[in-house]
């Protein structure tokens, strides 16, 4: 069985946030403006946040180098 993933979404903030593993960690910059990367003490990505996700709809698809 697959490692499972914690995914949330705030309408009213527009913002989705998708994690890896449950542990300390914080949020950096990517170099998108709509995301961010979760990343634990040692610098190993742990999830990742996009703010304004319904602006995506009428774009490409975003992609970002984690």
């Amino acid at each position: 069985m697959g490692k499972k993933i914690k995914i949330w979404y705030d309408s009213e903030g527009d913002y989705l946030e998708v994690i890896f593993e449950r542990k300390a960690g914080y949020f950096k910059e990517t170099d998108n403006d709509a995301v961010m990367e979760k990343v634990d003490g040692e610098g190993n990505i742990i999830g990742f946040s996009i703010l304004k996700v319904s602006s995506l709809k009428k774009k490409k698809p975003l992609s970002v180098a984690l």
